[in-house]
């Protein structure tokens, strides 16, 4: 069979939209996944029903379909990257943590500003260059 080349997967996440990026040989491609979160709204205060609260509830699920879709993108990876500004991106590992076909992944998590997907691209690449 000869060498496997690694088979990596790196994303960039927040609570709006996934960006993830395919790295498997010398072969790159890019998905992006978009959430049906909704932006949290202001509370008037004027709520029926416990608003914030069952705000948070619907949220939560949101984001779980939103992260369970990123993650049925990947296929089984070897290793994933996982960047991004806000909590979104240890959400979407501890979600990964508990998919018992990515048991023997390997999760890197990094904190980064917004980046283009030319910058998400070569981050992703030099992180698997180096883990080759």
């Amino acid at each position: 069979m000869g060498m496997t080349a690694l088979n990596g997967v790196g994303i960039w996440i927040d609570h709006q939209q996934a960006v993830v990026v395919f790295a498997s040989g010398d072969r790159v491609t890019t998905r992006t996944v978009k959430s049906k979160v909704e932006a949290h709204p202001h509370f008037a205060g004027s709520q029926v029903g416990g608003g914030e609260k069952k705000y948070e509830e619907r949220f939560d699920h949101q984001l779980n379909h939103f992260y369970d879709d990123v993650i049925g993108q990947f296929g089984h990876p070897d290793a994933v990257l996982i960047l991004g500004p806000g909590e979104a991106k240890q959400q979407l590992a501890t979600r990964i943590g508990r998919v018992p076909a990515l048991a023997k992944a390997s999760v890197s998590v990094e904190a980064t500003d917004t980046l283009t997907e030319p910058q998400l691209i070569a981050r992703v690449k030099k992180h698997f260059e180096l883990k080759r």
